[in-house]
């Protein structure tokens, strides 16, 4: 882009509309912050809960209610004998009847006996831990054609996108009917597989939007880097 028109761009600018342009330019690193932040947010609520601040850990098991079921014996364990349990192992620390593993729904479990709960389950923490790698991963890749003056990477196709849903819609709705009983590595192999695709399918779409929006904004300016988020 011409450096005079940017400037003069910027200099017409209110402050809101400038914060607008800076987003169009730079909204994937803000993308990043926000997943990276989202997957490592449920772990610090164990570490936080075996320091004795359950008030604090409380603060983030709570925030991830609306995203997640936080089932006990679906979720990982930190600072204990092991990493995940089965319902029968998990339910003396739930206070839920063990005919009923569906009423330990966001019941977090802190015991030092058995470990202290993430606050997302095993498949939310594969696929968000998925869509923020395969984000980096992006960002990483985009960064590389910009600077050869290539065009941006391009997206998952739709259907390819929907042929990634089957594995986790039939792992998780079979698991829900009763028709059989998932694993730990099931929930982690559909969820990274669904997390990975999200992002491949989104951040192309993204960032054909940030772009247009940017250009009807400033149709004075043509940046081909606009909307890349670089």
């Amino acid at each position: 882009m011409n450096e005079q028109g940017r400037r003069a761009s910027t200099l017409q600018e209110t402050p809101f509309s400038a914060g607008l342009t800076w987003l169009t330019r730079h909204w994937l690193a803000g993308w990043l912050i926000a997943t990276g932040g989202f997957i490592a947010l449920p772990f610090v609520a164990p570490l936080l809960a075996r320091m004795g601040w359950q008030r604090a850990a409380g603060v983030i098991y709570t925030l991830y209610l609306p995203t997640c079921h936080q089932l006990p014996h679906h979720s990982w364990f930190l600072f204990g004998p092991r990493f995940h349990y089965a319902w029968a192992e998990v339910q003396p620390f739930t206070g839920v009847a063990i005919d009923s593993p569906l009423s330990a729904f966001h019941a977090p479990v802190r015991a030092a006996a058995v470990g202290y709960q993430a606050a997302i389950c095993q498949r939310d923490t594969a696929i968000w831990g998925a869509v923020f790698a395969a984000s980096v991963v992006y960002a990483i890749w985009n960064h590389a054609r910009a600077k050869q003056s290539k065009p941006p990477p391009k997206g998952l196709p739709l259907r390819l996108y929907l042929v990634a849903m089957i594995p986790i819609a039939v792992d998780g709705l079979t698991g829900l009917v009763g028709l059989r009983t998932s694993t730990p590595l099931l929930r982690t192999i559909t969820g990274v597989l669904f997390g990975a695709a999200t992002a491949w399918f989104v951040l192309p779409q993204l960032a054909d939007g940030f772009r247009e929006w940017d250009r009807m904004r400033h149709p004075e300016i043509q940046d081909p880097d606009v909307g890349r988020g670089t």
